[in-house]
Order: structure tokens, then sequence, then C-alpha cells
């Protein structure tokens, strides 16, 4: 087992969110993650070091062992499963909404919709359960394109502020789910690195409540 304690990062606006919230509780990496090219980053602290990671890859990591913990999306847990994993904190950062979108104006005509969506396994419950016989099209990014090019009628994808569906003649429909980034912890780490990883999971703990307590 490694004796460094490693935690995976989702590389992106979650790293950018992430690494406050670390300094806060003391790790700071002992390089430049933005202008490094580096994938693993030694931190201040002799017994933990930094890994940085596609979103969809962290928690693989995490479940298998490489990695003792992570931070990535609820939108990677809904889809990918959360198997072998504790999910001991929302951290409240990266915060968006999951959300079927279409053309201005549209409206469900016939008995199936065809839906462009990198999220499938997400999508097909949702519609499941709404009673919709969706035909899914997975792409992996540009989905405003699909309803443009009739390659889909709909697409399911993340919303932030809403800019680009409305740049491109759509706009948002139904919220599926509120999405925000979680601590991820390896079970097994959890048994065998119990007080480190608590006084981590403790500590980044009472910075997101204060931060949800402090006046806005």
């Amino acid at each position: 087992m490694n004796e460094k304690l490693t935690i995976a990062l989702t590389k992106g606006r979650i790293l950018k969110e992430t690494l406050p919230l670390l300094a806060s509780v003391g790790i700071v990496p002992l390089d430049d993650i933005g202008s490094s090219r580096k994938l693993v980053f030694e931190t201040n602290r002799n017994d933990l070091q930094l890994v940085i990671l596609r979103g969809t890859d962290v928690p693989t990591y995490v479940r298998y062992g490489a990695a003792d913990m992570g931070v990535v999306g609820k939108d990677i847990l809904m889809e990918h499963g959360s198997e072998g994993l504790y999910e001991p904190l929302d951290l409240g950062i990266a915060r968006c909404r999951l959300m079927t979108a279409g053309p201005l104006g549209w409206q469900h005509i016939g008995a199936r919709i065809r839906v462009a969506t990198k999220f499938v396994n997400i999508t097909r419950e949702y519609f499941s359960r709404q009673g919709v016989h969706a035909d899914l099209i997975k792409l992996y990014g540009a989905m405003e394109l699909a309803p443009m090019m009739n390659l889909a009628d709909l697409i399911v994808d993340i919303v932030d502020t809403g800019n680009t569906l409305r740049a491109n003649g759509m706009e948002p429909l139904e919220e599926i789910a509120a999405i925000s980034s979680r601590l991820v912890v390896n079970k097994a780490a959890m048994r065998s690195r119990y007080t480190a990883i608590s006084q981590i999971i403790e500590e980044l703990t009472a910075v997101v409540k204060e931060g949800e307590d402090a006046p806005a």
C-alpha cells in the first residue's frame, strides 16, 4: 500500500474550486497545478499527495484503491455508480443542474423521442419514470448541435448559466438533478486509514458549514 494518502481531483472547474477548500484545511500542492503538466503533485504534507484526473476516472481510481479519496461531480456518480465508495460530504462547489433541453417552443409529438446525451444511464431512467419512450444517442460534446442538425429532438446535459443553450436557439426544460461536487472515499481505506481520512472529512465539513452559514 502507498504510504502516502492519495486524493484524486477532477480537472477543470471542479479543480479550481477544490484547491481553495483544501488550502483552508492546510493541504497545498508544492507546484502550480494550473501551469504544470504533471499529474501527481506532492503537497506541503509529507503524508499526502494529489493526483489530477478526468472526472469520469476519479471514482474508478478511488473504487480500486489507487486513490484513497476523491472529489467528483454528483453527475458522474449518478451515471457510473458509486459501488465501493463512501460519499461522506457534499462540498457544495461547482454547482449546476442536469436538465433536459430543446429548441425554443418544442412540443412532444408522437410516441417516441430521440435524446442526445452523454448521460445515457441517467437519461434512460429519467424518461422511463416519465413513461416516455426515448431513443438515446450517445454524444460526448456539442450537445446543442444535435437538435439543430435533426439528429435528436432533445438533449440531456449539464446547465450552468444557460447561455450556450440560448445562443443556439434552445432552452432548458426539466431539471433532472441538482449537481455539486462530492467527496468520495474508498471503503477499505476508510477502515485501514480511518484516523487520517476522518480528520480530513471533519475539517472539510467544518469549512463547508462555515461557508453555508456565512451571510450572503
